[in-house]
């Protein structure tokens, strides 16, 4: 099976290895970067892509789905956020706690980088059944790891949850 990251015409179809690697080097990037509502709501999205909890080839999002908010301002800033975070896991930023290399990542994260900077964020707000409310952002962080996890849903953090 495979997991589908979508926008703007373009799609990342990776495995569920990939998918793995991608969403915990991104885990960590966010869990450094959010300092607003809106990013702990994308930080949700994120921990909703542990295939350890949803279940394997389950995952994946579109853009399209995402309520990237109401204003010009608030699209940028939250399309900026985004673009960031890839960024800085592009940077390595705390692989070393994976306690693996996560292979391609780079090549994954390059392509997701330009699919937000080719998408164009919709001015309409529609129903986003898939992008976490505001009740919905991830509130916890996983004092072990310093990770933001599910809590209290889910017990810990992807690190917390990896098969052993």
């Amino acid at each position: 099976m495979a997991n589908i990251f979508s926008g703007g015409g373009r799609e990342l179809d990776l495995s569920n290895g990939a998918t793995e690697a991608f969403v915990e080097v991104l885990m960590l990037a966010v869990s450094d970067l959010a300092s607003e509502a809106w990013d702990l709501r994308f930080a949700a999205l994120l921990i909703a892509q542990d295939q350890n909890v949803m279940g394997r080839g389950a995952v994946g999002f579109h853009l399209e789905e995402i309520d990237w908010g109401a204003g010009e301002s608030q699209r940028a800033r939250s399309k900026d956020f985004v673009l960031r975070t890839t960024a800085l896991a592009a940077s390595g930023h705390r692989w070393s706690e994976l306690g693996y290399h996560p292979p391609r990542v780079h090549e994954y994260l390059h392509q997701f980088r330009v699919m937000v900077e080719s998408f164009t964020p919709p001015a309409d707000s529609g129903p986003y059944h898939h992008f976490p409310g505001p009740d919905g952002a991830a509130m916890a962080s996983c004092t072990r790891h310093r990770v933001l996890s599910g809590l209290p849903k889910w017990e810990g953090c992807f690190l917390c949850n990896r098969p052993r």
